[in-house]
Protein backbone atom coordinates (compact mmCIF):
# COMPACT_ATOMS: atom_id res chain seq x y z
CA UNK A 1 0.00 0.00 0.00
CA UNK A 2 1.19 3.55 -0.53
CA UNK A 3 -0.36 6.38 1.27
CA UNK A 4 -0.45 9.29 -0.66
CA UNK A 5 -1.18 11.92 2.57
CA UNK A 6 -1.57 15.67 0.41
CA UNK A 7 -1.89 19.41 2.15
CA UNK A 8 -3.32 21.68 -0.33
CA UNK A 9 -6.57 22.06 -2.23
CA UNK A 10 -6.14 18.80 -4.78
CA UNK A 11 -8.22 18.18 -8.16
CA UNK A 12 -10.35 14.96 -8.78
CA UNK A 13 -7.18 12.95 -10.40
CA UNK A 14 -5.51 13.91 -6.95
CA UNK A 15 -2.28 15.04 -8.01
CA UNK A 16 -2.46 18.68 -8.22
CA UNK A 17 -2.12 20.35 -4.92
CA UNK A 18 -2.88 23.82 -4.08
CA UNK A 19 -1.93 26.46 -1.33
CA UNK A 20 -1.84 25.10 2.05
CA UNK A 21 -2.99 21.40 1.14
CA UNK A 22 -1.14 18.10 2.46
CA UNK A 23 -1.57 14.99 1.33
CA UNK A 24 -0.71 11.57 2.47
CA UNK A 25 -0.77 8.31 -0.25
CA UNK A 26 -0.40 4.74 1.03
CA UNK A 27 1.03 2.50 -1.55
CA UNK A 28 -0.18 -1.03 -0.85
CA UNK A 29 1.66 -3.86 -2.96
CA UNK A 30 -0.32 -6.82 -3.79
CA UNK A 31 1.36 -9.83 -2.52
CA UNK A 32 3.27 -7.91 0.44
CA UNK A 33 0.60 -7.00 3.02
CA UNK A 34 1.82 -8.75 6.12
CA UNK A 35 4.76 -8.96 5.00
CA UNK A 36 7.82 -7.76 6.97
CA UNK A 37 10.20 -4.54 5.59
CA UNK A 38 13.85 -5.31 5.65
CA UNK A 39 15.75 -4.67 9.39
CA UNK A 40 18.81 -3.57 8.00
CA UNK A 41 19.65 -0.30 8.76
CA UNK A 42 21.29 1.18 5.31
CA UNK A 43 21.88 4.62 3.93
CA UNK A 44 23.15 3.51 0.69
CA UNK A 45 21.26 0.54 -1.92
CA UNK A 46 21.19 -2.36 -0.21
CA UNK A 47 20.88 -5.56 -2.17
CA UNK A 48 16.81 -6.24 -3.12
CA UNK A 49 14.57 -8.19 -0.10
CA UNK A 50 11.42 -9.70 -0.90
CA UNK A 51 9.47 -7.46 0.86
CA UNK A 52 9.77 -5.12 -1.51
CA UNK A 53 9.86 -7.23 -4.64
CA UNK A 54 6.52 -6.28 -6.77
CA UNK A 55 6.22 -7.61 -10.55
CA UNK A 56 5.29 -5.21 -13.24
CA UNK A 57 2.21 -7.17 -13.75
CA UNK A 58 0.93 -6.37 -10.15
CA UNK A 59 1.79 -3.03 -10.17
CA UNK A 60 -1.45 -2.14 -12.02
CA UNK A 61 -3.40 -3.45 -9.50
CA UNK A 62 -1.36 -2.02 -6.22
CA UNK A 63 -3.87 -0.09 -4.19
CA UNK A 64 -2.87 3.53 -3.38
CA UNK A 65 -5.33 5.05 -0.82
CA UNK A 66 -5.07 8.82 -0.17
CA UNK A 67 -5.83 11.04 2.10
CA UNK A 68 -6.09 15.12 1.70
CA UNK A 69 -6.41 17.85 3.97
CA UNK A 70 -6.04 21.47 4.18
CA UNK A 71 -6.85 24.30 6.41
CA UNK A 72 -10.50 24.55 5.17
CA UNK A 73 -10.92 21.11 5.97
CA UNK A 74 -9.37 20.47 8.83
CA UNK A 75 -9.49 18.05 11.41
CA UNK A 76 -8.87 15.86 7.86
CA UNK A 77 -7.42 13.81 6.61
CA UNK A 78 -10.08 13.13 4.28
CA UNK A 79 -10.11 9.84 2.88
CA UNK A 80 -10.39 10.63 -1.61
CA UNK A 81 -10.62 8.19 -3.80
CA UNK A 82 -7.91 5.50 -4.53
CA UNK A 83 -6.01 5.87 -8.13
CA UNK A 84 -3.34 3.45 -9.30
CA UNK A 85 0.11 3.36 -11.37
CA UNK A 86 -0.14 4.13 -15.09
CA UNK A 87 2.51 3.70 -18.03
CA UNK A 88 2.93 7.31 -18.91
CA UNK A 89 4.89 9.45 -17.15
CA UNK A 90 3.64 13.38 -17.47
CA UNK A 91 5.81 16.18 -18.11
CA UNK A 92 5.73 17.24 -14.22
CA UNK A 93 8.05 17.30 -11.44
CA UNK A 94 8.71 13.62 -10.89
CA UNK A 95 8.87 12.18 -6.81
CA UNK A 96 11.00 9.05 -6.87
CA UNK A 97 10.08 6.47 -4.33
CA UNK A 98 13.02 3.88 -3.66
CA UNK A 99 11.87 1.69 -0.35
CA UNK A 100 15.73 -0.06 -1.84
CA UNK A 101 17.31 3.33 0.24
CA UNK A 102 16.83 3.37 4.17
CA UNK A 103 17.50 5.83 6.56
CA UNK A 104 16.43 5.69 10.42
CA UNK A 105 13.48 3.73 12.11
CA UNK A 106 10.40 6.00 13.37
CA UNK A 107 9.05 5.80 16.87
CA UNK A 108 6.12 7.95 15.95
CA UNK A 109 4.59 11.09 17.08
CA UNK A 110 2.84 12.71 19.81
CA UNK A 111 3.05 15.66 21.93
CA UNK A 112 2.65 15.98 25.76
CA UNK A 113 0.39 15.31 28.35
CA UNK A 114 1.47 18.29 30.86
CA UNK A 115 -0.25 18.86 34.11
CA UNK A 116 -2.42 21.12 32.38
CA UNK A 117 -3.30 18.79 29.54
CA UNK A 118 -4.54 16.67 31.90
CA UNK A 119 -6.56 18.42 33.99
CA UNK A 120 -8.84 19.87 31.32
CA UNK A 121 -9.30 16.34 30.29
CA UNK A 122 -9.99 14.96 33.51
CA UNK A 123 -12.08 18.23 34.81
CA UNK A 124 -13.68 19.80 32.41
CA UNK A 125 -14.83 16.46 29.71
CA UNK A 126 -17.32 14.25 30.22
CA UNK A 127 -16.40 10.90 30.57
CA UNK A 128 -18.30 10.12 27.21
CA UNK A 129 -15.83 13.18 25.61
CA UNK A 130 -12.84 11.79 27.39
CA UNK A 131 -12.75 8.73 26.19
CA UNK A 132 -13.68 9.61 22.90
CA UNK A 133 -10.76 12.10 22.65
CA UNK A 134 -8.33 9.65 23.79
CA UNK A 135 -9.95 6.88 21.50
CA UNK A 136 -9.46 9.82 18.53
CA UNK A 137 -5.77 10.50 19.56
CA UNK A 138 -4.06 7.33 20.58
CA UNK A 139 -6.10 4.51 18.05
CA UNK A 140 -4.62 3.22 15.15
CA UNK A 141 -7.50 2.47 13.93
CA UNK A 142 -10.12 5.01 14.95
CA UNK A 143 -8.06 7.59 15.69
CA UNK A 144 -4.99 8.88 14.52
CA UNK A 145 -2.75 6.59 16.51
CA UNK A 146 -0.07 8.95 18.14
CA UNK A 147 2.65 6.76 19.50
CA UNK A 148 5.00 9.23 21.42
CA UNK A 149 4.37 11.20 24.77
CA UNK A 150 7.16 13.70 26.65
CA UNK A 151 6.03 14.09 30.48
CA UNK A 152 6.96 16.92 32.48
CA UNK A 153 9.02 15.34 35.74
CA UNK A 154 7.39 17.73 38.07
CA UNK A 155 6.01 21.15 36.94
CA UNK A 156 6.72 23.06 33.72
CA UNK A 157 5.52 25.80 32.72
CA UNK A 158 1.86 23.92 31.71
CA UNK A 159 1.05 23.21 35.18
CA UNK A 160 -1.44 23.85 38.46
CA UNK A 161 1.21 25.09 40.81
CA UNK A 162 4.86 24.74 41.02
CA UNK A 163 5.99 21.15 42.45
CA UNK A 164 8.56 18.45 42.52
CA UNK A 165 8.56 14.90 43.50
CA UNK A 166 10.58 15.83 46.72
CA UNK A 167 9.61 19.17 47.73
CA UNK A 168 10.80 20.34 51.49
CA UNK A 169 10.56 23.27 53.73
CA UNK A 170 12.87 26.24 53.18
CA UNK A 171 16.18 25.71 54.79
CA UNK A 172 15.42 22.02 55.17
CA UNK A 173 16.73 18.83 52.40
CA UNK A 174 16.27 15.17 52.18
CA UNK A 175 19.23 13.69 50.56
CA UNK A 176 18.30 10.14 50.58
CA UNK A 177 14.48 10.63 49.29
CA UNK A 178 13.31 9.73 52.11
CA UNK A 179 9.68 11.83 51.12
CA UNK A 180 10.15 11.17 47.42
CA UNK A 181 6.64 10.62 46.32
CA UNK A 182 4.87 10.86 42.80
CA UNK A 183 1.19 11.12 44.67
CA UNK A 184 0.88 14.47 42.91
CA UNK A 185 0.76 12.79 39.28
CA UNK A 186 -1.82 10.60 40.96
CA UNK A 187 -4.77 12.78 40.43
CA UNK A 188 -4.97 13.62 36.49
CA UNK A 189 -1.60 12.88 34.84
CA UNK A 190 -0.60 9.11 35.86
CA UNK A 191 -4.45 8.09 35.16
CA UNK A 192 -4.68 9.20 31.45
CA UNK A 193 -1.39 7.73 30.76
CA UNK A 194 -2.56 4.29 31.81
CA UNK A 195 -5.71 5.08 29.75
CA UNK A 196 -3.61 6.18 26.87
CA UNK A 197 -1.08 2.93 27.26
CA UNK A 198 -4.47 0.76 27.15
CA UNK A 199 -5.46 2.44 24.03
CA UNK A 200 -2.14 2.21 22.01
CA UNK A 201 0.10 0.00 24.26
CA UNK A 202 2.94 1.11 21.70
CA UNK A 203 3.14 4.32 23.43
CA UNK A 204 6.96 5.71 23.86
CA UNK A 205 6.94 8.27 27.06
CA UNK A 206 9.81 10.66 27.01
CA UNK A 207 10.30 12.22 30.93
CA UNK A 208 12.10 15.24 31.11
CA UNK A 209 12.88 17.55 34.70
CA UNK A 210 12.00 21.24 34.19
CA UNK A 211 13.59 21.91 37.73
CA UNK A 212 14.82 18.73 40.85
CA UNK A 213 13.92 19.92 44.33
CA UNK A 214 14.68 23.38 45.35
CA UNK A 215 17.04 22.13 48.04
CA UNK A 216 19.01 20.95 45.23
CA UNK A 217 19.40 24.30 43.74
CA UNK A 218 21.99 27.05 44.10
CA UNK A 219 18.32 29.04 43.80
CA UNK A 220 17.16 26.89 46.87
CA UNK A 221 14.08 27.46 44.65
CA UNK A 222 12.29 26.02 41.60
CA UNK A 223 13.09 29.13 39.97
CA UNK A 224 16.34 29.55 38.11
CA UNK A 225 19.52 28.70 39.84
CA UNK A 226 21.97 25.47 38.99
CA UNK A 227 22.42 22.16 40.27
CA UNK A 228 24.22 22.13 43.80
CA UNK A 229 27.67 19.54 43.61
CA UNK A 230 26.09 17.93 46.82
CA UNK A 231 23.12 16.98 44.62
CA UNK A 232 24.51 15.07 41.79
CA UNK A 233 24.19 11.85 43.37
CA UNK A 234 20.52 12.62 45.23
CA UNK A 235 18.92 14.11 41.89
CA UNK A 236 20.44 10.92 39.85
CA UNK A 237 18.60 8.88 42.76
CA UNK A 238 15.82 10.83 42.01
CA UNK A 239 15.55 9.79 38.39
CA UNK A 240 15.94 6.19 39.46
CA UNK A 241 12.86 6.40 41.84
CA UNK A 242 10.77 8.41 39.34
CA UNK A 243 11.66 5.83 36.72
CA UNK A 244 10.82 3.10 39.08
CA UNK A 245 7.54 4.89 40.65
CA UNK A 246 6.12 5.25 37.25
CA UNK A 247 7.02 1.71 36.06
CA UNK A 248 5.03 0.31 39.26
CA UNK A 249 1.75 2.49 38.08
CA UNK A 250 2.12 0.66 34.90
CA UNK A 251 3.45 3.62 32.84
CA UNK A 252 7.16 2.74 31.35
CA UNK A 253 9.43 5.37 30.40
CA UNK A 254 11.24 4.83 27.90
CA UNK A 255 13.85 7.52 27.81
CA UNK A 256 14.51 10.93 29.94
CA UNK A 257 16.52 13.91 29.62
CA UNK A 258 18.35 15.40 32.19
CA UNK A 259 17.10 19.02 32.01
CA UNK A 260 15.00 20.54 29.74
CA UNK A 261 16.17 23.44 28.07
CA UNK A 262 19.18 23.80 30.00
CA UNK A 263 20.69 26.91 28.18
CA UNK A 264 17.06 28.90 29.24
CA UNK A 265 16.36 30.19 32.35
CA UNK A 266 13.02 31.48 32.71
CA UNK A 267 12.59 33.84 35.47
CA UNK A 268 8.43 33.21 36.25
CA UNK A 269 8.09 29.07 35.59
CA UNK A 270 10.42 26.14 36.95
CA UNK A 271 13.52 25.78 35.31
CA UNK A 272 17.53 25.35 35.91
CA UNK A 273 20.91 26.42 34.38
CA UNK A 274 23.03 23.48 33.23
CA UNK A 275 26.54 23.70 30.88
CA UNK A 276 27.31 20.93 28.64
CA UNK A 277 30.08 20.32 30.74
CA UNK A 278 27.73 20.13 34.11
CA UNK A 279 25.57 17.84 31.84
CA UNK A 280 28.76 15.66 30.75
CA UNK A 281 29.59 15.52 34.64
CA UNK A 282 26.18 14.26 36.19
CA UNK A 283 25.73 11.96 33.23
CA UNK A 284 29.28 10.93 33.70
CA UNK A 285 29.68 10.67 37.47
CA UNK A 286 26.39 10.26 38.37
CA UNK A 287 22.91 9.19 36.15
CA UNK A 288 24.85 7.07 33.97
CA UNK A 289 26.19 4.61 36.88
CA UNK A 290 22.86 5.03 38.91
CA UNK A 291 21.13 3.68 36.22
CA UNK A 292 23.52 0.99 35.31
CA UNK A 293 23.55 -0.32 39.42
CA UNK A 294 19.60 0.01 39.63
CA UNK A 295 19.36 -1.75 35.58
CA UNK A 296 17.44 0.26 34.41
CA UNK A 297 16.54 -0.22 30.29
CA UNK A 298 15.30 3.90 30.28
CA UNK A 299 17.46 5.18 27.82
CA UNK A 300 19.24 8.60 28.84
CA UNK A 301 19.63 11.78 26.53
CA UNK A 302 21.55 14.63 26.24
CA UNK A 303 20.72 18.40 25.75
CA UNK A 304 16.91 19.03 24.83
CA UNK A 305 16.77 21.87 23.51
CA UNK A 306 16.73 24.25 20.27
CA UNK A 307 18.84 23.22 16.98
CA UNK A 308 21.18 26.63 17.28
CA UNK A 309 22.70 25.26 19.92
CA UNK A 310 23.83 21.73 18.85
CA UNK A 311 27.47 23.00 20.34
CA UNK A 312 26.32 21.68 23.45
CA UNK A 313 25.57 18.23 22.41
CA UNK A 314 28.74 18.09 20.70
CA UNK A 315 31.09 19.23 23.52
CA UNK A 316 29.16 16.10 26.34
CA UNK A 317 29.60 13.63 23.02
CA UNK A 318 33.40 13.96 22.82
CA UNK A 319 33.42 12.88 26.36
CA UNK A 320 34.16 9.93 25.93
CA UNK A 321 32.97 8.60 29.45
CA UNK A 322 30.22 10.34 29.65
CA UNK A 323 28.94 9.12 25.69
CA UNK A 324 29.52 6.09 27.23
CA UNK A 325 25.91 6.68 29.06
CA UNK A 326 24.16 8.35 26.06
CA UNK A 327 21.27 6.65 24.22
CA UNK A 328 20.66 9.66 21.91
CA UNK A 329 19.85 13.16 21.62
CA UNK A 330 16.96 15.44 21.99
CA UNK A 331 16.47 18.59 20.42
CA UNK A 332 13.49 21.81 19.92
CA UNK A 333 12.86 23.77 17.23
CA UNK A 334 12.82 27.53 18.51
CA UNK A 335 16.39 28.25 17.18
CA UNK A 336 17.81 27.44 14.04
CA UNK A 337 17.10 24.78 11.91
CA UNK A 338 16.43 20.82 11.44
CA UNK A 339 19.98 20.75 9.69
CA UNK A 340 21.23 21.12 12.73
CA UNK A 341 19.87 17.56 13.34
CA UNK A 342 21.60 16.18 10.09
CA UNK A 343 25.32 17.57 11.57
CA UNK A 344 24.72 15.79 14.42
CA UNK A 345 23.89 12.18 12.77
CA UNK A 346 27.17 12.62 10.79
CA UNK A 347 29.50 13.66 13.45
CA UNK A 348 27.96 10.99 15.78
CA UNK A 349 25.84 8.43 13.54
CA UNK A 350 25.81 5.76 16.34
CA UNK A 351 23.67 8.47 18.31
CA UNK A 352 19.54 8.22 17.42
CA UNK A 353 18.04 11.97 17.05
CA UNK A 354 14.57 13.16 18.76
CA UNK A 355 12.66 16.29 18.24
CA UNK A 356 11.28 16.25 21.36
CA UNK A 357 9.35 19.26 21.62
CA UNK A 358 7.86 22.32 19.12
CA UNK A 359 5.13 24.28 20.16
CA UNK A 360 2.71 25.82 17.69
CA UNK A 361 1.34 29.41 18.82
CA UNK A 362 -0.01 32.83 18.03
CA UNK A 363 3.40 34.15 16.80
CA UNK A 364 2.80 31.61 13.95
CA UNK A 365 1.19 33.89 10.66
CA UNK A 366 0.60 32.23 7.06
CA UNK A 367 -0.55 28.64 6.92
CA UNK A 368 -0.57 26.83 10.39
CA UNK A 369 -0.78 23.72 8.62
CA UNK A 370 1.68 24.05 5.78
CA UNK A 371 4.26 25.04 9.10
CA UNK A 372 3.38 22.33 11.46
CA UNK A 373 3.42 19.17 8.12
CA UNK A 374 7.15 21.10 7.18
CA UNK A 375 8.04 20.56 10.60
CA UNK A 376 7.43 16.89 10.41
CA UNK A 377 8.55 16.82 6.70
CA UNK A 378 12.03 18.39 7.46
CA UNK A 379 12.79 16.86 10.79
CA UNK A 380 12.78 13.09 9.87
CA UNK A 381 14.19 13.58 6.23
CA UNK A 382 16.93 15.13 9.18
CA UNK A 383 17.18 11.86 11.10
CA UNK A 384 14.70 12.47 13.95
CA UNK A 385 12.99 9.43 14.48
CA UNK A 386 10.02 11.31 15.74
CA UNK A 387 8.56 14.51 16.26
CA UNK A 388 6.73 15.56 19.51
CA UNK A 389 4.65 18.84 19.84
CA UNK A 390 4.23 20.23 23.34
CA UNK A 391 1.25 20.27 24.84
CA UNK A 392 -1.72 17.87 24.15
CA UNK A 393 -5.13 20.35 24.81
CA UNK A 394 -5.26 23.64 26.46
CA UNK A 395 -7.88 25.80 26.58
CA UNK A 396 -9.35 28.52 24.50
CA UNK A 397 -7.55 31.12 26.36
CA UNK A 398 -4.10 28.80 26.09
CA UNK A 399 -4.27 28.30 29.95
CA UNK A 400 -3.48 26.63 32.36
CA UNK A 401 0.18 27.89 32.42
CA UNK A 402 2.11 28.91 35.50
CA UNK A 403 4.58 31.37 33.08
CA UNK A 404 6.43 31.84 29.98
CA UNK A 405 4.54 31.15 26.97
CA UNK A 406 0.19 32.71 26.65
CA UNK A 407 -0.03 31.78 23.49
CA UNK A 408 0.62 28.35 23.08
CA UNK A 409 -1.83 26.10 20.90
CA UNK A 410 -2.96 22.58 22.03
CA UNK A 411 -3.09 19.47 20.08
CA UNK A 412 -6.76 20.17 20.80
CA UNK A 413 -8.25 23.26 21.99
CA UNK A 414 -10.73 22.69 25.08
CA UNK A 415 -13.27 25.73 24.61
CA UNK A 416 -15.39 26.09 27.81
CA UNK A 417 -17.71 29.11 27.93
CA UNK A 418 -18.98 28.37 31.13
CA UNK A 419 -22.35 26.25 30.48
CA UNK A 420 -20.63 23.40 27.99
CA UNK A 421 -17.56 22.49 26.64
CA UNK A 422 -16.16 21.49 23.29
CA UNK A 423 -13.29 20.05 22.06
CA UNK A 424 -11.31 21.01 19.00
CA UNK A 425 -9.06 19.36 17.00
CA UNK A 426 -6.20 22.24 15.93
CA UNK A 427 -4.08 22.34 12.76
CA UNK A 428 -1.39 20.54 15.19
CA UNK A 429 -4.20 17.16 15.29
CA UNK A 430 -3.91 17.17 11.22
CA UNK A 431 -0.59 17.36 10.80
CA UNK A 432 0.26 15.14 13.19
CA UNK A 433 -2.56 12.86 11.83
CA UNK A 434 -0.96 13.08 8.51
CA UNK A 435 1.95 11.24 9.87
CA UNK A 436 0.61 9.43 12.96
CA UNK A 437 -2.49 7.79 11.45
CA UNK A 438 -0.22 6.15 8.55
CA UNK A 439 3.28 5.80 9.78
CA UNK A 440 3.46 2.56 12.07
CA UNK A 441 6.20 2.53 15.00
CA UNK A 442 8.98 0.45 13.47
CA UNK A 443 9.14 2.13 9.90
CA UNK A 444 11.89 3.15 8.31
CA UNK A 445 12.19 6.71 6.61
CA UNK A 446 13.06 5.76 2.54
CA UNK A 447 14.70 7.48 -0.08
CA UNK A 448 12.28 9.91 -1.67
CA UNK A 449 13.44 12.68 -3.96
CA UNK A 450 12.41 16.06 -2.64
CA UNK A 451 12.19 19.58 -4.26
CA UNK A 452 14.05 21.87 -1.47
CA UNK A 453 13.32 25.48 -1.13
CA UNK A 454 10.03 24.81 -3.61
CA UNK A 455 6.91 24.93 -2.88
CA UNK A 456 6.70 20.89 -3.07
CA UNK A 457 8.13 18.67 -0.24
CA UNK A 458 7.88 15.52 0.76
CA UNK A 459 9.36 12.76 2.74
CA UNK A 460 8.40 8.65 2.13
CA UNK A 461 8.46 5.58 4.91
CA UNK A 462 8.10 2.02 4.82
CA UNK A 463 5.92 0.46 7.91
CA UNK A 464 7.18 -3.28 9.00
CA UNK A 465 3.98 -4.56 6.79
CA UNK A 466 5.78 -3.13 3.73
CA UNK A 467 3.53 -1.02 3.04
CA UNK A 468 5.01 2.64 1.60
CA UNK A 469 3.78 5.73 2.91
CA UNK A 470 4.35 9.22 0.94
CA UNK A 471 3.60 12.64 2.78
CA UNK A 472 3.32 15.59 0.23
CA UNK A 473 2.80 19.33 1.34
CA UNK A 474 2.68 22.11 -1.46
CA UNK A 475 2.75 25.47 -0.05
CA UNK A 476 2.40 27.40 -3.12
CA UNK A 477 -0.21 29.40 -4.01
CA UNK A 478 -0.98 27.85 -7.21
CA UNK A 479 -1.84 24.16 -8.32
CA UNK A 480 1.17 21.82 -8.40
CA UNK A 481 1.11 18.64 -10.95
CA UNK A 482 3.26 15.86 -9.90
CA UNK A 483 4.39 12.05 -11.30
CA UNK A 484 4.81 9.42 -8.24
CA UNK A 485 7.44 6.98 -9.63
CA UNK A 486 7.55 3.76 -7.56
CA UNK A 487 9.66 0.80 -8.90
CA UNK A 488 9.40 1.06 -12.10
CA UNK A 489 5.42 2.76 -12.88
Amino acid sequence: MIHVSCIAHCSKNLRRISLGIVLTLVLIPVGIAGAQAPKKHLTESPAKDSATKVSATNLSATTVEVYLSSEETKPGPTQQPSIQFGARRAPELTITVNPAIRYQPIDGFGASLTESSAWLLATKLTDSQRNDLLEKLFDPQKGIGLSLLRQPMGASDFALKPYTYDDEPSGESDPSLKHFSIQHDQSYVIPLLRRALAINPHIKIFASPWSPPAWMKSSQSVLQGSLLLTAYQPLADYFVKYIQAYEKEGVPIFAVTMQNEPLNIPADYPGMGMSAAEQAMFLRDALGPAFRRANLKTKILIFDHNWDLIHFAIEILEDPKAASYVSGIATHCYGGNPSAQEELHNRFPNSPIWMTECSGGGWQNGNLLVQQVRLIIESTRHWSRGVILWNLALDQDHKPYLGGCNKCRGVVTVNDNGSSVEVEPTVDFTALAHASKFVRPGARRIESNTFGESSLEDVAFQNPDGSVVLLVVNSARKPITFNIAWAGR
